[in-house]
């Protein structure tokens, strides 16, 4: 290993093509899922006959996939950060928070409102009960990143509601973020408290849950223990160059780690990795070391590839608002009577049109809101810690 033979800030960003895969991966795995739920409660035995470790691979894995998304966001948070201002000591909240809310908030609060309309027009799926503290406690849960902490006590929301507990642990990461960098970076125990939550991580999904099953899947704790390795992980390739001998180790050696846990899961969990927590805190690990191959090589996808990493590239848009396209095609699916001859077509179906759907609220509302707030904020070299050239800066928002 050697230094980085130039500096972070002065280079312009470019997508990661590796980075893109994975996020494509992890999305994959959350749509699977989530069709999967629906047959499973529509009681269609679909996977009859299948091998069930094939079945939990393929659809039994959005959680893992939502880990995969948690090391992937704090590698890209905290890569950003070092790029605009240089040291995590010397980062700047207020631009910090700007350039969050610019990317985050307003697919989110039209999300919020869409869901809205359709809980008052009493839409099968889109409902909040009573009993689940209503519409106005899941706006609350939303605009203030506890819906896991909701759902942990009073049950689950529905399906397009649920899906924002993901964003209550990366959101509330998020705001501490440089509160606790400016506070403990130039002191050097930013590693040390991260490494914490790294090692508390699978007691928060074992020890620490208290027999709920909720909150052993979407505690805070339990889903920062992938966040710090991914900030890790930034802070080590700012600092460090990989050998061109040892990025193919690093890299094959992740790949193994995630192929283990995703496709081996049943094995793992005999293994007692599962009873433990320790299953995600591995594929975390092997998701920042494949990001380290992906970053410092510049290897590139070849073009089959390229649907998936489309889907990497809107993985934010595509995770938002992909409920609507699951329900609405489980409601036909309901309505020409269950048939197990289009159960994969329900499947594959699911995936394009969630990908079409990510692709146009990306161009047409997320990603044009995001650059104009950033210009009304002055997005520049000067302004909100922005560390590359004028030329790079639509590059540098879609990255960030």
């Amino acid at each position: 290993m050697t230094p980085p033979s130039s500096p972070v800030r002065s280079r312009s960003w470019q997508r990661v093509d590796g980075i893109d895969l994975i996020r494509g991966l992890a999305i994959f795995f959350v749509l699977m899922n989530h069709v999967n739920i629906r047959l499973l409660l529509a009681k269609v035995p679909y996977t009859r006959g299948i091998p069930k470790q094939l079945v939990s691979s393929l659809v039994w894995n959005g959680q893992f996939g939502v880990q995969m998304f948690f090391a992937v966001s704090g590698f890209l948070i905290t890569t950003t950060s070092l790029r605009r201002w240089g040291t995590l000591s010397q980062i700047k909240a207020r631009d910090f928070y700007r350039m969050r809310f610019a990317r985050i908030a307003p697919l989110l609060l039209l999300l919020l409102v869409v869901l809205s309309v359709f809980h008052f027009a009493n839409v099968p799926g889109f409902v909040v009960q009573a009993k689940q503290g209503g519409l106005g406690r899941a706006w609350f849960a939303a605009l203030t990143f506890h819906v896991n902490v909701l759902e942990g006590r009073l049950g689950y929301l529905p399906g397009p509601w649920d899906i924002l507990w993901s964003l209550s642990v990366e959101e509330m990461f998020y705001l501490f973020f440089p509160v606790v960098c400016l506070l403990l970076a130039s002191r050097q125990l930013l590693v040390p408290l991260l490494l914490v939550f790294v090692a508390l991580g699978p007691f928060a999904r074992t020890v620490f849950t208290g027999g709920n099953e909720i909150w052993q899947e979407k505690s805070y704790l339990g889903g920062m223990d992938a966040i710090a390795l991914g900030c890790l992980t930034a802070m080590l390739c700012s600092r460090v160059r990989f050998s061109q001998r040892a990025l193919p180790i690093a890299g094959a050696f992740g790949v193994m780690l995630m192929v283990f846990i995703l496709g081996f899961s049943r094995t793992a969990y005999r293994w007692g990795l599962g009873n433990l927590g320790f299953e995600e805190t591995l594929l975390a690990l092997g998701t920042c070391l494949t990001m380290i191959a992906a970053a410092q090589s510049g290897w590139r996808a070849p073009r089959i590839l390229a649907p998936l990493l489309d889907l990497g590239q809107r993985s934010y848009e595509v995770y938002l608002t992909h409920m609507f396209v699951v329900l609405g095609l489980f409601a036909l699916f309901l309505k020409f009577g269950k048939p197990m001859v289009l159960v994969p077509v329900f499947f594959v179906t699911t995936v394009i049109l969630a990908a079409v759907l990510g692709d146009l609220v990306a161009r047409f509302f997320s990603e044009p809101m995001n650059r104009r707030l950033r210009r009304h904020w002055g997005d520049g070299p000067d302004k909100l810690g922005a560390a590359v050239a004028h030329g790079a800066r639509s590059q540098a928002a879609r990255a960030s």
